[in-house]
């Protein structure tokens, strides 16, 4: 699964990126499909009491797609550079996490450690999320604080940026005569192009038995969804355009949008990654 390289500048993000947005990321942001979720869940086999370590959290998708299916979860610890995103993780999670007890760490990935001890992750997740972060500090970081038998779970699905059919492809332009020719990344920078791949980073790490697993997943969009999403990202994000640039964006947008929408709603084909590593011979 070959993502953006970013650079280290980029990599540090803080809550000016997504904080404003942390609502729309909630309703807009798609989830994981249920195949993916249930993949983690199997991962967990076996092991008395699943602690569960989500890096890059945002508002928490994939610890609330994960307790209904692994019910014996016993913690969950939330990592995010972003604190707003971690209140809404932590208030989505409260109604569902049963006996599950939940912490939240605000810092970089690479950061972390065990809030108490007896609570080594066996599972660490990061979904959409890997390619913001100084990678071989995040794993390294994991094998300092995983159990014996931890599985690392890195996910995504790209964007509607890098989506190919006609609509995403017209956004994309229009996006570009706002913004420039070059994807916008970060607080600051832009796009930086191919980089090394999420299994090169893996095979330099103690985590080097990879799986790859990967789930089709057909989604639709009304207009306004996408705009809704659009608001979450950082290539489109409304602080990137000046004074009511953003609202002329919009309107711009879903003018376009409306005329490709077939029956009001737009078509993605999209394919969501799973890699999950382990170290050798770390089969539970």
């Amino acid at each position: 699964m070959t993502r953006p390289h970013q650079p280290a500048s980029t990599a540090v993000s803080d809550d000016a990126l997504f904080g404003p947005e942390a609502a729309d990321y909630a309703r807009y942001r798609p989830g994981l499909p249920d195949a993916a979720v249930h993949l983690l869940a199997a991962t967990q086999h076996g092991v008395p009491d699943p602690v569960l370590l989500d890096l890059g959290t945002g508002t928490g998708q994939v610890p609330h797609a994960l307790l209904p299916v692994l019910r014996r979860l016993a913690h969950i610890d939330l990592l995010d550079v972003n604190a707003p995103m971690l209140e809404v993780a932590r208030a989505a999670l409260e109604p569902v996490r049963g006996t599950c007890t939940v912490d939240v760490f605000t810092g970089a990935a690479h950061t972390f450690a065990p809030a108490a001890p007896g609570r080594a992750p066996t599972l660490i997740t990061c979904c959409r999320s890997f390619h913001w972060m100084v990678r071989p500090e995040v794993l390294a970081m994991a094998d300092r604080v995983a159990a014996p038998h931890t599985v690392v779970a890195i996910m995504g699905d790209g964007s509607l940026w890098t989506h190919q059919t006609d609509w995403t492809a017209a956004l994309r332009t229009l996006t570009q005569t706002y913004l420039g020719n070059d994807r916008r990344a970060g607080t600051r920078g832009t796009y930086a192009g191919r980089g090394r791949s999420y299994e090169e980073d893996l095979t330099d790490s103690a985590f080097t038995d990879v799986a790859e697993h990967r789930f089709p997943v057909a989604r639709t969009w009304t207009p306004k969804d996408v705009l809704g999403y659009l608001r979450t990202t950082s290539f489109a994000r409304p602080a990137l355009f000046a004074g009511r640039r953003h609202h002329e964006f919009e309107v711009e947008a879903l003018a376009l949008l409306k005329a490709h929408a077939r029956g009001g709603v737009l078509a993605e084909d999209a394919e969501f990654t799973v890699l999950l590593a382990r170290r050798p011979g770390g089969d539970v």
